[in-house]
């Protein structure tokens, strides 16, 4: 059996035959005809998640200036580290406000606590796509050959792990109340009174952007407007449903925004409590 597509990568005008159950690609062993930059976007997100990986990882292992505390008049904490729940919190002058929960804990509070996020993310419905086209392969792009010769989905291990996203959600929403708790303990300067910063402003815009990053997500959407037969009949989950849906179709563009102002946050955080910067009292 032979059909044709059309692709608007090829020159116009252009049919390229297609035989059902052969390898997807060109002719002749051509991966594919396009003739556009089809490699550029792939190529992009891997250098940014690698960047970022590189960065948490670092940033998870060293354990140390994640906190800015009462001797700057400053309460900031990095997201990576909040909240601190390690035994190894206190040792940290000013350690985070929440106390120290798990006592078991030896090592650095990011290796507990950055499960949930990085899990939350790594099962997301779009940067499962991100990262299947840029790392995997599979496809890299529209019209272009898999870089595997079979693909068997998200039914076995570990890809089936996918399917916990939505309990992700669930503690990705908790970890934004904690986060939002930062941003408004952020108004507190030590021994100074109520002010804002350089830092307040990071941390209250680092917490709105998970928020709609959290919100606009597929599985919260579904959330609050799936499995329903009438929305005249639960109007308030249909309101929600109104209201996300315009959050969820830019829901790449919040993916990759909260995620590299999240992993500034945490270098501004940073930089002010290693003293190479100071953390700028605007009123």
């Amino acid at each position: 059996m032979v059909s044709t597509v059309e692709d608007t990568g090829v020159k116009s005008g252009t049919a390229i035959p297609v035989e059902i159950g052969k390898p997807r690609g060109g002719p002749e062993g051509r991966r594919t005809l396009r003739q556009d930059r089809w490699w550029l976007s792939p190529a992009v997100t891997v250098t940014v998640l690698t960047s970022f990986i590189a960065y948490a990882t670092f940033a998870a292992f060293q354990g140390r200036y994640y906190y800015v505390g009462a001797q700057q008049h400053r309460n900031l904490i990095s997201p990576f580290y909040s909240p601190c729940i390690a035994n190894s919190c206190q040792r940290v002058a000013g350690s985070h406000p929440l106390g120290i929960w798990a006592s078991f804990w030896n090592f650095s509070p990011a290796l507990l606590i950055l499960i949930v996020p990085l899990g939350f993310r790594l099962t997301c419905y779009y940067y499962r796509k991100a990262y299947y086209r840029s790392f995997w392969q599979s496809p890299p792009a529209c019209g272009v050959a898999d870089g595997h010769k079979s693909y068997t989905g998200e039914t076995r291990f570990p890809l089936i792990l996918q399917n916990i996203h939505r309990y992700f959600l669930y503690l990705a929403l908790l970890f934004n109340v904690v986060l939002t708790m930062d941003a408004v303990l952020a108004f507190n300067f030590p021994g100074q009174g109520i002010g804002f910063s350089v830092g307040t402003l990071v941390l209250c815009v680092n917490a709105a952007l998970l928020w709609i990053y959290t919100v606009s997500c597929h599985a919260c959407r579904h959330l609050c407007g799936g499995q329903l037969n009438k929305f005249s009949k639960h109007p308030i989950r249909y309101r929600f449903w109104k209201a996300i849906t315009p959050l969820n179709a830019r829901h790449m563009q919040l993916a990759w925004v909260s995620l590299i102002f999240v992993a500034l946050t945490d270098l501004y955080v940073r930089l002010v409590a290693s003293g190479i910067i100071h953390d700028y009292k605007i009123f």
